[in-house]
């Protein structure tokens, strides 16, 4: 039998209606709603469950809601499952993941990721950033595209390597725009721009990234009781200290996705196990090893269906 990793995803999984079956079937999945709502002091639940979904898309609501549900869902699932060998989570989804392997208390992460989502947003003025998948790109053709049009004052970077062909980029709206036509005229399949509201996880976020180092000062970063694949280095993290770095670097730094996973196959990693709404890193972990065995828990079906199959 080979190793196991539970995965988190991160913001764009999130749809009006996620996590209200599991809330209603679950005390464990209700109490970490109603600790949420608590902990934020305004109705998150109801968000999460009602809407309207241009609330629901604020990132400063997107990514407390999307680490609620994937944290309901895993209690329930952590009742009945085996443990991971290893845990990781895309972008926010990390915060889930850390929160998996007892990194984070629960309440810390939800008043963090509400921080990060509001300082993302106020990091670049509206409109001056922007975000695009670039489909059917290598790697070092689109990195050395956006360096060839990056200029002091329009930069455009990698954002997100999530599996072979499909890279986000990220940066001033102008630059991403001018490695978009680029992109294009070097045999890009297709260029989407993201419906996003800054250039995350590029170096104009650093100031959200310092200022996000003290909103994690006044929390207790602990040692990880399972390895979490940090974002920034591909790598397993287990300090206390070496995961606050990582995630204050996450922020302006490219999320190495594909990198996280071949690095856990390499270690023998040959189930995983999606955990929060949507499917979007299960479809990315089948294009980067179609081998794996994939599964989902982002409801009682698909959670009972996993439990069942593992």
């Amino acid at each position: 039998m080979g190793k196991r990793a539970y995965v988190f995803p991160g913001q764009g999984s999130q749809s009006v209606g996620m996590g209200r079956a599991i809330a209603d079937n679950s005390r464990l999945a209700k109490g970490v709603f109603a600790e949420a709502d608590e902990v934020l002091d305004f109705p998150l639940s109801a968000l999460c469950f009602e809407g309207p979904e241009e609330e629901l898309n604020l990132t400063e609501n997107t990514q407390p809601a999307l680490l609620t549900t994937s944290v309901a869902l895993w209690k329930e699932f952590e009742a009945h499952a085996p443990e991971p060998d290893y845990v990781a989570g895309h972008s926010l989804g990390e915060y889930s993941a850390l929160v998996a392997a007892g990194s984070l208390a629960f309440a810390d992460a939800v008043r963090v990721v509400r921080a990060r989502g509001q300082l993302m947003e106020a990091a670049v003025p509206a409109g001056n950033g922007a975000m695009a998948a670039v489909l059917g790109l290598d790697r070092e053709t689109l990195e050395t595209l956006c360096r060839d049009v990056s200029t002091e004052r329009e930069t455009v970077e990698l954002a997100n390597l999530n599996c072979p062909g499909q890279i986000v980029i990220s940066g001033s709206s102008a630059g991403v725009k001018a490695a978009a036509e680029r992109a294009r005229k070097a045999g890009a399949r297709r260029v989407v721009p993201l419906a996003v509201s800054g250039p995350f996880h590029s170096s104009l976020m650093k100031p959200a990234g310092e200022r996000l180092q003290k909103v994690l000062e006044g929390v207790r970063v602990q040692s990880a009781r399972i390895p979490v694949v940090a974002n920034v280095c591909a790598c397993p993290l287990r300090s206390g200290d070496d995961i606050e770095r990582a995630l204050v670097r996450q922020v302006a730094a490219p999320v190495l996705w594909e990198d996280s996973v071949r690095w856990m196959l390499e270690q023998g990693v040959d189930t995983f196990v999606e955990i929060g709404p949507g499917r979007v890193l299960s479809g990315l972990i089948r294009k980067i090893d179609r081998k794996a065995n994939v599964y989902h828990v982002g409801d009682p079906e698909s959670l009972e269906k996993t439990l069942r199959l593992l």
